[in-house]
C-alpha cells in the first residue's frame, strides 16, 4: 500500500512541554518507533505539524534587535520543515537501516484570493494568559484568540491546492524512499501577476495538505495521527462515545469544532469522497492496528473496512511504464 501519514503536533511537542530540541528529538524518536513497522511493510509518506515551532522561530525572530523587520511566515515554515525534517530523517535512518529516506523543503500552492487571509484563525506558537495576549497585541499586531483556557497567535489558513513537489515525490516513493515532506502544510506560496511563485504570510493546515497530497499520489490510504484512539461522536456529554467506522457524510453531518478535530475530519472525508479509498484517525502508537482495521476511526465509502485486503489491488505495470496524476 501507498501511505501517506499526518503526524500530530503530539509527535514532537506534547501540550505543556517546553519547546527544547532534546524534548523534541526524544518524542520523535518515540513517533518513528511507531512508524518504522508501517515503512517496513508499505510506501510511506510522512508530514508533520510545525505551530509550536513556528511559533518559537516568529517570537525569536520579532525580538532580534538585528532585523529590520521580523522573518515572514512563509520563511519560517521553510525553516521548520528543516530542522524537524532532519530529525525525522534521522531516526527513520537510525530505525530503517539500508533504507532509503530523503526530507524535503515543499512548497504549497494556496489561492491570492482565499477569504482565508481576512478571517485568521489558524493557531500557531506557544499559549498565553490573557494579559499576555493583549500585550502581544498592542505591541506587535497579532491577533490572539482563546485557545481553551489561554490564549495564542493566529494566522491565516488557506487552503491548500497543490503541492508544488508533488512529481519530485513520487519519484523518490519510485526508487524506495520513505519520503518526510510538506511539514507544516508546506510553505504558502501563490502566483503573482506574474506567474511567479511568492512565498504569502500564512500557515497552512496541513491535515488538508496531507489529503491534497495523497490524493495526488493516489495513495491507497491516508492516516491522521494524533494522541487520541478515534474521533468522540458527542465530545464532553454524557454519551460521548468512540466512533470506529463511518462514511464521509455521516461525519460531516456531525459538525466537528473547527478549532479541534474539524480540519482532521474535513481532511480524511476530502481524500475519501475524491479517490474512495481509506481514511483513518487515530493513535500514532496504533498505527499498525488502525491499518489492520482494529483500531481508530477508519472512513470509507461504505462505513466499512476490514484491513489492506479491503483496497483497491492496483493494475499491474512495469515500474517503468507505471504512470501516476501530477
Amino acid at each position: 500500500m501507498r501511505i501517506v501519514v499526518a503526524l500530530g503536533g503530539n509527535a514532537l511537542l506534547k501540550r505543556g512541554e517546553r519547546p527544547d530540541a532534546a524534548v523534541q528529538i526524544h518524542n520523535v524518536e518515540t513517533a518513528v518507533r511507531a512508524l518504522a513497522s508501517l515503512a517496513e511493510e508499505h510506501e510511506l509518506v510522512i508530514t508533520h505539524g510545525n505551530g509550536p515551532q513556528v511559533g518559537v522561530l516568529a517570537l525569536e525572530s520579532a525580538n532580534d534587535t538585528n532585523l529590520s523587520e521580523p522573518y515572514p511566515f512563509d520563511t519560517l515554515g521553510a525553516q521548520t520543515q528543516g530542522m524537524i525534517g532532519y530529525w525525522l530523517l534521522q531516526a527513520l535512518q537510525n530505525n530503517l537501516p539500508g533504507r532509503h529516506v530523503a526530507s524535503i523543503v515543499n512548497q504549497t500552492l494556496v489561492l491570492a484570493g482565499d477569504p482565508a487571509f481576512k478571517n485568521p484563525t489558524k493557531f500557531v506558537g506557544q499559549v498565553y494568559s490573557k494579559e499576555e495576549a493583549d500585550a502581544f497585541a498592542a505591541e506587535r499586531g497579532w491577533v490572539m484568540k482563546a485557545d481553551g483556557g489561554y490564549y495564542r497567535r493566529v494566522v491565516g489558513s488557506p487552503r491548500p491546492q497543490r503541492v508544488i513537489e508533488t512529481r519530485l515525490i513520487r519519484t523518490m516513493l519510485s526508487a524506495g524512499a520513505v519520503v518526510v515532506c510538506a511539514g507544516g502544510g508546506g510553505v504558502p506560496v501563490i502566483r503573482n501577476e506574474f506567474g511567479k511563485l511568492q512565498g504569502v504570510e500564512a500557515v497552512v493546515d496541513k491535515d488538508l495538505t496531507a489529503a491534497v497530497l495523497a490524493e495526488a499520489l493516489e495513495a491507497d490510504a491516508l492516516m491522521i495521527l494524533t494522541d487520541v484512539p478515534a474521533v468522540m461522536a458527542d465530545y464532553g456529554t454524557p454519551s460521548q462515545r468512540e466512533i470506529h467506522r463511518s462514511t464521509p457524510g455521516a461525519m460531516r453531518d456531525m459538525g466537528f469544532a473547527a478549532g479541534s478535530m474539524g480540519p482532521k475530519v474535513d481532511a480524511a472525508c476530502r481524500f475519501v469522497e475524491l479517490t474512495g479509498d481509506m481514511a483513518a484517525i487515530g493513535r500514532l502508537e496504533d498505527a499498525m492496528a488502525i491499518i489492520a482495521g482494529t483500531a481508530g476511526t477508519v472512513i470509507t465509502p461504505g462505513g466499512n473496512y476490514g484491513g489492506p485486503d479491503d483496497i483497491r489491488p492496483p493494475v499491474p505495470q512495469p515500474p517503468e511504464t507505471r504512470v501516476r496524476r501530477a
